[in-house]
């Protein structure tokens, strides 16, 4: 699929990469002669223009300002959701459309933070990586498949730091269930089982048809982005938008590159051969209001093949033979369970807090753990700026790890958009059984003024 040309927001790419090329002789002078060994030089701290600045967004404001970094740039649409942000760093320049203030900083930013609703993740990211500035979208990174391989495509050619923001693949649990898994602790896994109390908000419904008036402090239209043009209805912004196709990915789609990330990264799972659904009524706009999923991954390397089971809307699995009768099931609102010949390991939504369930399995491998063989690292954040400044790479970059990650996550709304069986080639990714997904199922329609 030939690539868009460019429009007017990504003109300034050539002008950019010209000035990196002119720049690149100029020596940086070491920490330690403008003022010792704790002195942080201009050199080593970043600029960082912010995407999205409420909720979430906030949060990622805080995260990269307490790595030391300088907040330069906060751009968001709704003054209420930016108002912490703004009043936490009123020396950062304050915008509302994002393609102005990449058009006008470009020079002035050294990477990007991408918070926004899932439907403006890629039209700003694309951007970002036009500028060839280091990009951190939150999750899920896109939110259909041929946005995701954009993405990956576009990072792999601007050859900068990428990062999404499923925070577990940074943090120890799951660094420790894939240590745990290769030592042995559960033997051959079989099954992996996921439970989420989400969705949070509503889905399941219809589009509302009551007038609203546009609220004073949002800017509807730049809210809107690329999607298609409706009225501001308060069942959308700020926070019910996940539920919406046009919008959002729904419960899995908020949750599973969190849940998954760790199987997907220690069994090496890859594409699934075929996706199943079932689920509550479906309805044309919105995801349904609990669903079922099982992708089905074929053997690889020395894994023989395991079956994946996700559920949303508060179902959760069948209790485990090692949790007693009488004890709470399910041990949490949302968790995973890795089912294997020797034991079952539980862990929380973010890989956290990993356990064996046979109390005395799980003291023992307490008390000999097997060797760390998977570097920790100082958090999601702390791996941003480090790989943004050109040390290691994050572990979830869009084209090793992010991307084909939420691609395979994507594939269970298909199945459940669909209402269809899915077989597909692991190989090629492509449908094998005849199955014909609406073409707006797997790309978004862009309004103009938005595509790249």
């Amino acid at each position: 699929m030939p690539p868009s040309a460019p429009n007017t927001p990504f003109s300034r790419r050539g002008f950019v990469q010209a000035a990196a090329v002119a720049g690149a002789g100029i020596a940086i002078v070491p920490r330690h002669v403008l003022g010792g060994p704790r002195h942080r030089a201009p050199s080593d701290t970043l600029n960082v223009a912010h995407i999205g600045v409420g909720g979430m967004g906030g949060g990622d404001v805080r995260g990269i300002a307490n790595q030391g970094e300088n907040i330069y740039a906060l751009c968001d649409v709704d003054e209420n959701q930016a108002a912490g942000s703004w009043s936490a760093f009123p020396q950062a320049k304050q915008y509302r459309d994002f393609r102005e203030m990449l058009e006008r900083e470009a020079d002035n930013i050294d990477a990007v933070v991408i918070s926004t609703p899932d439907h403006t993740h890629t039209v700003a990211g694309m951007m970002a990586l036009s500028l060839g500035k280091p990009t951190r979208i939150q999750k899920p990174l896109a939110t259909t498949i041929w946005e995701v391989r954009e993405l990956m495509t576009a990072a792999t050619a601007a050859g900068v730091a990428t990062q999404m923001g499923n925070q577990g693949h940074a943090q120890d649990g799951t660094r420790e269930i894939r240590e745990w898994y290769e030592a042995g602790a559960i033997g051959t896994i079989q099954r992996v089982e996921y439970w989420t109390n989400r969705p949070i908000w509503p889905q399941a419904i219809r589009r509302p048809t009551e007038a609203h008036h546009v609220p004073p402090w949002m800017e509807w239209d730049l809210w809107l982005g690329p999607a298609a043009d409706r009225p501001y209805h308060p069942a959308y912004a700020p926070f019910n938008w996940r539920g919406w196709w046009d919008f959002g990915t729904g419960a899995l789609g908020d949750i599973a590159c969190h849940a998954m990330d760790a199987a997907f990264w220690a069994l090496d799972l890859g594409t699934p051969e075929r996706v199943s659904a079932e689920s509550t009524t479906l309805f044309a706009e919105t995801a349904p209001a609990a669903s079922r999923i099982e992708y089905d991954f074929p053997a690889g390397g020395s894994r023989p093949a395991v079956k994946v089971v996700w559920r949303d809307g508060n179902f959760s699995p069948p209790r485990p033979p090692e949790v007693a009768s009488d004890a709470r099931w399910p041990l949490e609102g949302s968790g995973q369970l890795w089912i294997g010949t020797e034991g079952t390991l539980f862990a929380g939504i973010y890989g956290e807090n990993p356990r064996l369930l046979d109390a005395d399995r799980d003291a023992e491998i307490r008390a000999n753990p097997p060797a760390e063989k998977y570097p920790r690292t100082g958090g999601v954040y702390a791996e941003f700026a480090e790989a943004a400044k050109g040390g290691t790479p994050a572990g979830s970059n869009f084209p090793e790890h992010a991307g084909p990650l939420t691609e395979m996550v994507l594939l269970g709304n298909l199945a459940v958009r669909s209402g269809r069986e899915l077989e597909l080639d692991p190989t090629t990714g492509q449908i094998t059984n005849g199955v014909s997904i609406p073409e707006h199922f797997v790309r978004a329609d862009y309004r103009s003024g938005w595509a790249w």
